[in-house]
């Protein structure tokens, strides 16, 4: 009886286990599904509105829509001189195109856009193909075009295309080097303006005012963002759908004359040089370098040959030779020698000394430009016929190599301008502990008598040399030239800044503005008197300036300028012009640079074109055949 108990006992024990663990499994599943359904409840009810709106992003696309930059007008703007035209621009979007793909997607598309293939793999290399990010493979596409690639999408994976403003410069030659160009932004430029902004597939300014502006002209892009379905095709056109216009770019008005910029370039003509023109207080009427280039070249997609051309070509066509090149200034310096000499009363300005051609010192002979000689000159004198002798006796007996340097930095020499277009380079002003460090020589008598006529180790930017006379027609203020005028909205064209003048040296407290009318006087006679009489006394306006040729160690060509203004006969700054004529040694030689200052004199103060100022000037037989390049 009691083994049957005991039997019995075990039985009833482990009856007791399964039923035991089978609630535990039904509270947990009871406590699983409560969860369960809390959490269903949440996220349905009481958080379904922010899941709804995440499910939205997370199918939604992005796509930028590029604003158009704002465009760049001449100083009466009335005259566009960079606009824009409406263009596609196509992209891939690498992460949408099936495993594998790539390569074939890249060979049709290439096929359809006529353009080469491998151009498309460098701008998708490998390490790029797990981008969800459109990359741009062509712009300045045709809707012709892109009316192919549309009939062809369903082969096209990950490709797709959008409207994108391309720059359009029309016919502006010599201003390329103002205007500048633009371009898609390069890895090394996105990793420097990352931080302000700049993106990939941005188009950025690349030279002159499109760089030096670029943040005010490049405006603000737009976005669209659309819920598309697993296939990227639009499946909503409400509310969810969010679209933020682009911002338009602020307009620039230069302060460039485009009559002046054509008259100028026209005078120059096809000679390797530079022409700046100038008013007094820093504004930029005209600035030409020879050769140019075509900004719209790089709007095309074929542009590879031409570019490379340019590259290569020995000329330059990319250098401002009116800011980034320097020059011996020859006898233009002269004019800062007569301001150092007449304030520190160094030299009677009525002494006169012999200039028979020639003078002997350091056991060579020093020849004056003129071999016959000019006989006894003044100070007066001497820079109107441009004595070598006079300044050289000057300079090293009196003036000193140190008070020279003094000056010449005073001026502005040696110094940046901070004219607000970009790649400005300082020219030089050597001293003697310079040249101690340099050639391990001492600076001679002969070195200061070199640089007292603007040669030797002494180099100098023909903007440089405007704002000297700048300087000399102020009394001693030079202001900072500059090309922008004004800031205006795009859509209304009210002017929201002005670039007023700014004052970046000041030779008031050192000479006196007796000393400078006394230099403008001077100056005038070079064109009564002097070296400039023949080309530069025209009727249509009193000129003051000085001629300076410029030794280059070649026997039969040297560098060529002439600096001048007009009117000389007034007090009213508004009403005067400077203009600086630099030819270059390597054209032929043909003392050119005063007859085209003397062109763009006639042109400006005789309403004139270049046409009829030649014939005013009695030039329009002997024009064309000067230094002309075939």
């Amino acid at each position: 009886m009691s083994s049957m108990f005991g039997q019995f006992g075990l039985s009833a024990a482990g009856n007791e286990r399964p039923l035991g663990r089978i609630r535990v499994v039904q509270i947990l599943l009871i406590a699983v599904f409560v969860v369960y359904a809390i959490r269903l409840f949440d996220m349905q009810i009481i958080s379904g509105e922010r899941y709804l709106r995440r499910s939205y992003n997370i199918a939604r696309r992005v796509t930028v829509l590029p604003a158009r930059r704002g465009e760049i007008y001449d100083r009466n703007f009335s005259d566009p001189l960079a606009m824009n035209y409406d263009s596609f621009a196509v992209y891939i979007t690498p992460a949408e195109v099936p495993d594998g793909e790539i390569p074939d997607l890249i060979l049709r598309a290439a096929e359809l856009l006529k353009i080469p293939g491998r151009r498309i793999e460098e701008k998708i290399p490998p390490q790029y193909y797990y981008l969800y990010q459109p990359l741009e493979i062509a712009s300045n596409v045709p809707f012709d075009t892109i009316a192919v690639l549309a009939e062809n999408a369903d082969t096209l994976p990950g490709l797709s295309w959008q409207s994108k403003p391309i720059r359009n410069y029309g016919d502006v030659r010599s201003l390329s080097h103002i205007l500048g160009y633009v371009g898609n932004i390069t890895r090394d430029e996105l990793m420097q303006l990352y931080n302000q902004g700049y993106q990939q597939g941005d188009v950025i300014g690349k030279m002159g005012i499109e760089r030096e502006y670029d943040e005010i002209l490049r405006g603000r892009e737009g976005m669209e963002t659309r819920t598309v379905d697993v296939r990227g095709r639009r499946i909503s056109r409400g509310e969810n759908n969010i679209r933020e216009a682009p911002v338009m770019g602020k307009n620039l008005v230069l302060t460039i004359d485009k009559s002046i910029q054509l008259l100028s370039e026209k005078a120059l003509g096809s000679r390797m040089g530079a022409v700046v023109a100038m008013k007094p207080n820093g504004e930029i009427l005209a600035m030409v370098s020879y050769p140019w280039y075509d900004p719209n070249l790089f709007n095309r997609s074929d542009m590879g040959a031409e570019y490379a051309a340019l590259i290569n070509d020995p000329n330059k066509p990319f250098l401002n030779r009116a800011i980034q090149s320097a020059y011996p200034p020859a006898s233009t310096f002269k004019i800062l020698m007569t301001t150092g000499l007449l304030t520190e009363n160094l030299i009677n300005p009525e002494l006169r000394i012999l200039c028979s051609g020639g003078m002997d010192y350091g056991q060579r002979l020093w020849r004056c430009w003129a071999r016959g000689g000019h006989g006894w000159v003044n100070l007066q004198q001497a820079l109107a016929v441009s004595c070598d002798i006079y300044f050289w006796v000057a300079g090293r007996d009196n003036m000193g190599v140190d008070r020279i340097v003094s000056y010449a930095k005073d001026f502005g020499y040696g110094a940046l301008t901070g004219i607000d277009l970009p790649g400005e380079i300082e020219g030089f002003i050597p001293n003697p502990q310079w040249k101690e460090r340099r050639f391990h020589e001492r600076w001679l008598g002969g070195d200061t008598m070199n640089m007292s006529i603007g040669q030797g180790f002494t180099l100098t930017t023909p903007l440089q040399i405007t704002n000297l006379v700048a300087t000399v027609i102020n009394d001693g203020i030079g202001y900072k030239p500059h090309v922008l005028k004004e800031i205006r909205d795009p859509v209304s064209g009210a002017i929201e800044k002005t670039v007023q003048p700014e004052v970046i040296h000041n030779m008031q407290e050192k000479v006196s503005a007796r000393v400078f009318e006394t230099v403008r006087a001077n100056m005038r006679t070079v064109v009564t008197q002097g070296s400039a009489r023949y080309p530069d006394n025209i009727r249509a306006v009193e000129l003051a300036g000085k001629t300076g040729t410029a030794e280059i160690g070649l026997p039969d060509r040297w560098h060529c300028w002439f600096t001048a203004y007009g009117p000389y006969n007034t007090d009213n700054h508004d009403e005067q012009v400077i203009v600086t004529v630099l030819v270059e040694a390597s054209n032929p030689w043909d003392w050119w640079s005063p007859y085209a200052a003397a062109i763009i004199f006639q042109g400006i103060f005789a309403n004139q074109t270049y046409e009829e100022a030649l014939v005013s000037l009695g030039l329009q037989n002997f024009a064309p055949a000067l230094g002309r390049r075939e």
